[in-house]
């Protein structure tokens, strides 16, 4: 169980930010694969080796974590910090966990531009076609998952009906909140058992404030993003980070509604950048720095890609501190259970979506892109190479086809 008054649990244990930083710089450092494989790291670090909490434990905030929007491995990482050391142990896990990514991704986005030449060509768009293998990848690995039924199945479908007819962020709002009702009215969901006890230093009076934190910038950054382009970036990346569901691959389409729709990024910079991230540790959502630094209009680069990075992560993190005292409760309400199986089964439809345009699409211009693509997937799904020397494949299979050509 999560609880913010337990004092006397034996598994709560202290420690200092600067201990917290340390830890998790090495695992932004090394924690390769994306979310899933971040929390078998997590689990072999901080419960098998150092011990700061036991498993059971890890279990159930690991389970509060996938239940929320936002980017599970993230938030489990700042709710771990949290339990260290307080909010600055918080911060501290945020910082390093996320920082040799951005930093990397950031670097790429400001020279990407100087790229020419058919290698430097050919090894973006073997970036933009890695892309392609990655998210079918993702789709396949979420709808075994998150559509095991006809019903979920038919959710995701209805999903992308709906995007096919209104291809907007609204969109997508209007598929997880239509998914979600019809989990509801399907009523397969079932209360979670206890897990283990956590003790967190957060009250319900802070609980309460973030919650409301949460879902007040919804309302408002839509309001003063007419104040200017900056405002208008905080908009869209705060907007993307309360819809993710499922998965850091979800951010793709809700960032491209975001950023390639209105013209401030272009399809191809879009996808060399996604596929860069798939070759770099730490978690997916520091593609939004790439995005900011990208940007057209101004804010971009340094400036842009803090602001995006920290509007992108921000409601994930605010969520999950509402959400904290609560989760014992909440969890065994079956209609939540109900309500977050649709909205996950729609999430499936999105991404299965986001496949086709811009992925698909922008990546693939001929058969033989297709088949490095299809090379890519094979080596993914059958030989299960990490995603990073699959990138790396990609990017020499993009230059060898440039050079033919």
């Amino acid at each position: 169980m999560i609880d913010s008054t337990d004092r006397a649990d034996p598994t709560r244990t202290t420690g200092t930010p600067a201990e917290v930083f340390v830890t998790f710089l090495k695992l932004g450092l090394t924690s390769f694969g994306g979310p899933i494989a971040h929390l078998g790291y997590f689990r072999d670090e901080l419960v098998m080796r150092q011990k700061w909490l036991s498993d059971a434990a890890y279990a159930d905030l690991v389970a509060l974590c996938q239940f929320l929007p936002g980017p599970a491995s993230s938030q489990v990482g700042f709710a771990l910090g949290l339990m260290r050391a307080g909010w600055l142990g918080a911060l501290a896990a945020f910082t390093a966990f996320t920082l040799p990514s951005a930093l990397v991704l950031v670097i790429f986005a400001l020279t990407a531009t100087a790229i020419s030449g058919p290698i430097g060509t050919g090894a973006l768009d073997g970036l933009k076609i890695v892309a392609v293998a990655i998210v079918a990848q993702a789709v396949w690995g979420m709808a075994k998952n998150l559509c095991p039924d006809k019903e979920r199945a038919a959710i995701a479908v209805g999903a992308v009906v709906l995007l096919a007819f209104l291809p907007t962020a609204w969109g997508m709002v209007g598929a997880i909140g239509l998914g979600a009702l019809a989990g509801l009215a399907l009523g397969r969901g079932a209360g979670t058992p206890g897990g283990g006890p956590i003790a967190m230093p957060v009250s319900r009076g802070v609980a309460v404030g973030a919650l409301a934190a949460f879902f007040g910038l919804l309302v408002l950054l839509p309001l003063m993003a007419g104040l200017g382009q900056g405002w208008a970036l905080i908009d869209s990346f705060y907007r993307a980070g309360a819809l993710v569901f499922g998965g850091g691959h979800v951010v793709l389409p809700l960032l491209q509604a975001e950023v390639v729709a209105p013209g401030w990024v272009t399809p191809e910079a879009f996808l060399a950048g996604y596929g860069a991230t798939q070759a770099v540790p730490g978690p997916l959502f520091t593609f939004a720095a790439y995005l900011g630094a990208v940007l057209g209009p101004d804010p971009n680069g340094v400036a842009g890609a803090l602001l995006a990075l920290l509007a992108v992560f921000l409601p994930g993190f605010l969520i999950l501190i509402g959400v904290l005292p609560f989760w014992d409760r909440f969890r065994t309400m079956a209609p939540a259970q109900s309500l977050m199986q649709g909205a996950n089964a729609a999430v499936v439809g999105i991404l299965g979506a986001a496949l086709y345009a811009p992925v698909f699409t922008g990546a693939i211009g001929d058969l033989r892109d297709f088949a490095l693509a299809l090379a890519c997937f094979v080596l993914l799904m059958t030989w299960k190479l990490p995603p990073w020397v699959v990138v790396i494949v990609a990017a020499v299979g993009g230059i060898g086809l440039a050079l033919i050509a």
